[in-house]
Formats: structure tokens, sequence, C-alpha cells
């Protein structure tokens, strides 16, 4: 059913993501489906990496592991972008298309009342796609 799985991950909240990233390796195993992860950084240093390239490496590292810890061949691709928290979700549409993924599993937090007046990125990814997108909800 699924060919592509892109995995949105963030290295700064790795915390959150574990539901996610068991999640997408079960679905990867399924139906023997590639898995990309995809992360979007900053062109200027943050708290992870100080450079677009140094990320890159991190994400490509945390890719491995992922894909050793669960017995299957992944990729990672970074976007850049002069503000992460502003193009994020044009990023991980475009990173779709890019990709030709046709499932997104994604991590997301729990709903505040911010969310009525700034929507989660999954809610604008699943409405600007034509593909599946499985939102994964944190639980504390």
């Amino acid at each position: 059913m699924f060919k592509k799985i892109m995995v949105p991950v963030d290295l700064a909240h790795k915390a959150i993501l574990q539901p996610s990233l068991d999640l997408a390796a079960d679905l990867a195993k399924l139906y023997q489906a590639d898995t990309c992860y995809i992360s979007v950084t900053a062109t200027t240093p943050g708290s992870v990496a100080r450079t677009p390239e140094e990320y890159a490496r991190k994400l490509e590292a945390f890719a491995e592991e992922q894909g050793h810890a669960h017995g299957q061949e992944v990729s990672s691709r970074v976007v850049t972008s002069p503000d992460p928290i502003a193009d994020m979700d044009d990023a991980i549409i475009q990173a779709i298309h890019d990709t030709g993924a046709d499932l997104v599993v994604m991590a997301t937090h729990l709903p505040h009342r911010i969310d009525a007046v700034m929507p989660s990125n999954g809610d604008k990814v699943a409405a600007h796609t034509d593909i599946s997108v499985f939102l994964v909800r944190h639980r504390d």
C-alpha cells in the first residue's frame, strides 16, 4: 500500500519522537516501504548544530541508528531555511513532492488554545497534500 514513508524529525526534541519513529518503522516493515527522515534547520547556528552541513551529518547518523535499530534501509534529507518555524509546513510539503513520499508519519504536540489561531504543522500538511498523513500524539 505504501512505498515511501517520510518522517519529519526535530533533533532538538528527540524525546517526543519515539512513538512516531516506532510506528513509521512498523509500517515500513509491513509494507516493505522505504523510510526517509527529514528535518528543517536554520541557515544560522542552532542548539543542535552550528551549520546546516553539521546538522545534515547528525540527521544522517540519526537515520542510520533508526535503520540499524529496526533492520531497515533508510535515507535522510535536510531542508535549510532562514526561518524554519515559519517555513516548516511548506518545507515538509515540498519534501513530500521531492521524495515521492506517499505517507507521512509525524509526531505532534498536545493541543493548546493557541492552536485555534496557529494550527499544528500536521494540520496544514494533511490539508495541502494528497497523501496520507498519520499524526502521532505525544503523551506526557
